[in-house]
């Protein structure tokens, strides 16, 4: 209870410079956990998904339903299913289908991490500038009043580096949270990569549907 209280004091001490910090460190907090739950790993690559599609793919029964079923799955499964869509025409233009889906999905995934990298630079900024206002205030007192208590002085000065503290305080977690994401993305990238590919070696491998009809004949 006396922690709370000495909190609630610091922050009254800031000043109205604190309010906009408060407000900044509830959105931080909103969207670190967000972006956390939505790019969890289970969510974005299912362990056994790629493993499914290319045992699906190999049998040449590919159903439409099917495959937009799977592109809602997850975002690796919209990026199977956009290598399957195409999956009759030469394997640059398969290729090119990959690349330009997959530049939806990062744009997707890294959805709010510009409004976190920018409260990471803003906090300290706005740390910084209450700061500032809370020395000037204090120097408009000592020329109405005089320095007065010394005591009384460093109080004040205390006061005013609440402000860069607290822009600390609300920068440093979102710059982390905001690196960690950008990391985890990039990882997630090489890795439906590299399912796409496996994908597109199992659709060359599997014999024409005319060739298989033909065996099924004889």
């Amino acid at each position: 209870m006396g922690r709370g209280l000495r909190v609630l004091e610091l922050v009254k001490a800031g000043g109205w410079p604190m309010i906009p910090l408060l407000l900044l460190s509830v959105l931080a907090l909103t969207l670190i956990v967000e972006r956390a739950w939505t790019l969890r790993r289970v969510t974005v690559l299912p362990p056994t998904l790629g493993k499914e599609v290319r045992a699906w793919a190999g049998t040449g029964k590919l159903d439409p339903a099917h495959i937009e079923t799977l592109r809602k799955t997850s975002p690796l499964g919209e990026l199977l299913a956009a290598a399957l869509d195409v999956r009759n025409r030469p394997r640059d233009q398969i290729r090119e289908r990959i690349e330009d889906v997959g530049r939806h999905l990062v744009h997707k995934m890294e959805r709010y991490l510009n409004t976190l990298g920018t409260i990471a630079a803003a906090g300290p900024l706005l740390g910084l500038f209450g700061t500032v206002v809370g020395m000037i205030q204090m120097f408009l007192g000592i020329l109405d009043h005089g320095i007065g208590d010394v005591n009384q002085l460093a109080g004040g000065i205390g006061k005013a580096l609440v402000c860069t503290a607290a822009g600390m305080i609300v920068a440093i977690p979102a710059l982390i949270a905001h690196r960690w994401f950008r990391g985890r993305i990039a990882e997630y990238i090489v890795a439906m990569e590299h399912e796409a590919i496996q994908l597109m070696d199992t659709i060359e491998a599997r014999p024409p549907v005319g060739a298989v009809r033909a065996q099924n004949a004889a």
